[in-house]
């Protein structure tokens, strides 16, 4: 139920003081002065109000009238009415014949100004709900029917499939209001999306898997529009608030991936390193200690970095020889050595499938603390 406050009643007398010659009032459903162009009479009760109050339509006072009444000037005192509810009462100081002309158009002012108060606060109301809700929806309690009842009702259509992306914003220039801003693009150019600010640097997005997105046109545009984005983590289709809230978890896991072993790629698709995620959230496991060994290995014997750089060619360009000779600028019999250098070196042959596998998940579980490494496509 909406009532006056200080605020609202004092924005009331101020609007309306700045074209009216006239003292105004703004008293709550109890006769008490919540605003007035008159500061001491604020917190005080006025009587004719109450009697407003009491019958619901206007009272005029005069000067003879007011000497009998408690707190009262000469004026007119107006019903002031939200949705045919009443709720305050609007006295204009001054003696009556003189402010009927201006009684009316005052009023109609002032619950104009209730009026748009109260939108305001119910569109706040919906927000608010409407990002406890998603918040709730994504947690491990997100599963009542109740909650997705009351998603559908409040139009966040819980049923459609989405994409889920994870923003990790940088610290400087106000990290909270960028969030929510950016949070705001995102709403108004991709219709249904779902945005919650999960940490006060980062920022989930869940478009609608119907919506066509260039990951890396995306970017360009925000890092265009002035937006601090350190990375994102994109992940894959999600159907239903079960497989979102698996996602979630998956794509939050890709991002602190990225940000510990590969920190210059600033986009990150779950379909890319869904394999060395998985493994990284089981980095301190002893197996996969043990399938890291290979790759320790040779990196014990390649004090300048090329045998490693040869293997991070090999996986990028998929075991493809030419391929992976061009990107690194050798002869395909330069690259036969030294895969057989590696081979040697590890104990596993990088030209069978069980072999290129280990020496790739290891070269994916290792730092790139070296030179930057070109965002990953789309």
């Amino acid at each position: 139920m909406f009532e006056l406050d200080h605020d609202l009643a004092q924005d009331i007398v101020d609007r309306t003081m700045a074209i009216l010659p006239y003292n105004v009032n703004v008293m709550d459903s109890q006769g008490l002065i919540l605003g007035s162009g008159e500061p001491e009479r604020i917190n005080t009760r006025h009587e004719g109000a109450q009697l407003v109050l009491a019958n619901g339509r206007v009272v005029e006072i005069d000067a003879q009238t007011a000497k009998h009444l408690k707190g009262v000037q000469p004026g007119i005192n107006l019903p002031l009415l939200h949705d045919q509810r009443l709720i305050g009462v609007l006295g204009i100081t001054g003696e009556p014949e003189l402010l009927r002309t201006y009684a009316a158009l005052v009023q109609m002012t002032a619950e104009m100004l209730v009026g748009q108060r109260h939108q305001q606060a119910e569109q706040q109301w919906r927000r608010q709900r409407c990002d406890d809700l998603l918040a709730l929806l994504l947690s491990d309690e997100g599963d009542s029917p109740r909650l997705a009842d009351e998603a559908q009702q409040m139009g966040l259509k819980p049923q459609l499939a989405r994409t889920p992306y994870l923003f990790e914003l940088g610290l400087e220039h106000g990290v909270g209001q960028t969030a929510e801003a950016l949070s705001a693009w995102l709403i108004s150019r991709y219709p249904d999306s779902w945005c919650v600010s999960s940490a006060q640097t980062s920022l989930l997005w869940c478009r609608p898997a119907t919506l066509t997105v260039d990951n890396q046109r995306l970017l360009e545009k925000l890092d265009g529009l002035g937006w601090n984005i350190l990375r994102i983590a994109v992940g894959g289709q999600a159907d239903g608030l079960a497989g979102l809230r698996r996602c979630y978890r998956r794509v939050s896991d890709l991002l602190a991936y990225g940000r510990d072993l590969l920190p210059h790629a600033r986009l990150l698709t779950l379909n890319r390193f869904r394999l060395p995620v998985m493994l990284w959230r089981h980095r301190n496991d002893d197996a996969l200690d043990e399938l890291l060994n290979p790759l320790r290995k040779v990196l014990a014997k390649d004090g300048n970095g090329q045998l490693l750089a040869t293997l991070r060619s090999w996986c990028e360009h998929d075991g493809q020889s030419q391929a992976c000779a061009d990107a690194l600028g050798i002869h395909r019999n330069s690259l036969r050595y030294r895969m057989e250098r590696i081979a040697e070196l590890s104990g596993v042959d990088p030209l069978r499938l069980d072999g290129m596998l280990a020496l790739y998940l290891g070269v994916q579980l290792l730092p790139h603390t070296t030179a930057p490494q070109s965002p990953e496509s789309p």
